[in-house]
C-alpha cells in the first residue's frame, strides 16, 4: 500500500490475500446481524457503571453503528480487487480491516504475549491467529501509507 501523487492509494495484494479480505468481510457481515459476545469490541459500552443507561445507550447507538460498518464492508467487498482506491475508500477498508482485527482477536483472546510469541505448534486456531497477524500487518501498511501523506510539522523528535 501506498499513496499516489494524486493522492489516491496504490494497493498491491496477491489474489490469496484479496480473498481472505473477502472471506473475512462476509464473515464480519453475517456476524453484525447477530448478537454474538465477540462483538462486544465493537460496541464499546456508553456507561460502565450503570447497565440501564448502557442498554439505552446501545439501544440508540448499535443501529447506526453497524450501519456504517455495513457500508463499509460494502465498500471493501466492492473494491478488494481494485488495483487503486480513493481517500473514502481506503479509509473504509482500514475501519473494516480494524473490526476484522478486533473481533478475530476478541475470538482468540488474544495477549501481548501471544502477539510476540504466537501459537504453541499445532494449536487449531493458527490458521485464524494467521489471519490476525496479517490483518495486524496490513492496517500498519495502510497508516503508514496515510501517514506519508500528512504534511511536515517541522518538528524534531
Amino acid at each position: 500500500m501506498r499513496r499516489t501523487r494524486r493522492g489516491r492509494f496504490q494497493v498491491r495484494l496477491p489474489a490469496q490475500e484479496r480473498t481472505l479480505l473477502r472471506q473475512l468481510a462476509g464473515e464480519l457481515r453475517e456476524l453484525l446481524g447477530t448478537e454474538d459476545p465477540v462483538l462486544e469490541r465493537l460496541y464499546p459500552p456508553g456507561h460502565a457503571t450503570d447497565p440501564e443507561s448502557d442498554r439505552q445507550y446501545r439501544d440508540l447507538t448499535r443501529g447506526d453503528l453497524t450501519a456504517e460498518r455495513l457500508a463499509g464492508l460494502q465498500v471493501l467487498e466492492r473494491t478488494v480487487d481494485a488495483t487503486e482506491l480513493d481517500e473514502e475508500e481506503f479509509g473504509a477498508w482500514l475501519a473494516c480491516l480494524n473490526d476484522m482485527r478486533l473481533v478475530l482477536g476478541t475470538r482468540l483472546e488474544v495477549t501481548e504475549e501471544m502477539g510476540e510469541e504466537g501459537l504453541p505448534s499445532g494449536d487449531p486456531r493458527s490458521a485464524q491467529f494467521d489471519a490476525y497477524r496479517y490483518l495486524t500487518w496490513l492496517e500498519w501498511q495502510m497508516v503508514e501509507a496515510m501517514a506519508a501523506g500528512l504534511p511536515e510539522t517541522g518538528i524534531d523528535a
